[in-house]
């Protein structure tokens, strides 16, 4: 059995607790804009993902059980025994697979632009991405990206934030990236959602072209006890985009 690996977290703020789970290329630190309103209503536990931000490398190839098991030891060393638990993106499927492995540590899950009931459509364009960024290098494909993350006219007021992105994946260990995106992209959690009976905020952006509102309405509809809510014109990237209105769906549906 692979080891889990002892991930860097942060604790903050006052309330129930809330652990937080970022996406692929990304850190603890996508979660700055909702974390203003998120602290005020919760114990936030943001972490940086094995080989993301300053967390340690693994030494060999790694799936999504290890990401769980990482969580989870998390959870240990902060001494917390139920909280809720968010995750946008690929953090969107490691939040129900904990769930699902650890049901009695959750009380409720934030499902946030993430994928699943993948047509073979939609896993061949995301295959292709995979493969174009192992051909042709992480950079030169990131920049396509770029449009499908984030709205024209924040790319046009936020260059910065929008460079810092790219930077962030830029500096990823390609083999890490490579990894984990891998898993973000031949993941299918269709045959067991409806084994997660949790309350379940399912959101994405109206526009996010891979993990679009008719992904995320299977995924609300394969969840028992879930709600369905899709940001109006927003696109993948709503942790850096809409971090605030994010933060405000959050707390209203944990809070009930």
């Amino acid at each position: 059995m692979m080891e889990c690996i002892d991930c860097e977290y942060s604790i903050e703020g006052n309330g129930p607790p809330l652990f937080l789970v970022h996406g692929i290329g990304a850190a603890r630190n996508t979660w700055r804009f909702a974390m203003p309103i998120l602290r005020e209503h919760f114990t936030v536990i943001t972490y940086d993902l094995r080989g993301h931000g300053v967390s340690p490398k693994p030494q060999s190839e790694f799936g999504l059980d290890e990401l769980v098991d990482d969580l989870e030891r998390v959870r240990e060393r902060a001494g917390i025994e139920q909280a809720h638990f968010a995750g946008h993106s690929l953090g969107g499927m490691i939040g129900p697979a904990y769930a699902r492995k650890y049901p009695n540590r959750v009380r409720s899950l934030g499902v946030l632009s993430t994928a699943a009931f993948r047509t073979q459509d939609d896993s061949d364009k995301v295959m292709g991405v995979v493969k174009a960024m192992e051909r042709d290098g992480i950079p030169k494909i990131l920049r396509t990206l770029t449009d499908r993350w984030f709205t024209d006219s924040f790319i046009e007021q936020n260059g910065q934030i929008v460079e810092n992105r790219l930077k962030q994946v830029i500096e990823t260990d390609p083999d890490i990236f490579s990894n984990i995106f891998r898993i973000y992209a031949s993941v299918e959690m269709s045959p067991w959602l409806q084994e997660i009976e949790h309350p379940a905020l399912v959101l994405t952006g109206e526009n996010d072209g891979g993990c679009n509102p008719r992904l995320n309405k299977q995924i609300a509809e394969a969840m028992p006890n879930s709600e369905l809510v899709i940001l109006k014109d927003y696109k993948h990237s709503l942790l850096l985009e809409a971090g605030e209105i994010v933060a405000e769906n959050l707390v209203r549906f944990m809070s009930k």
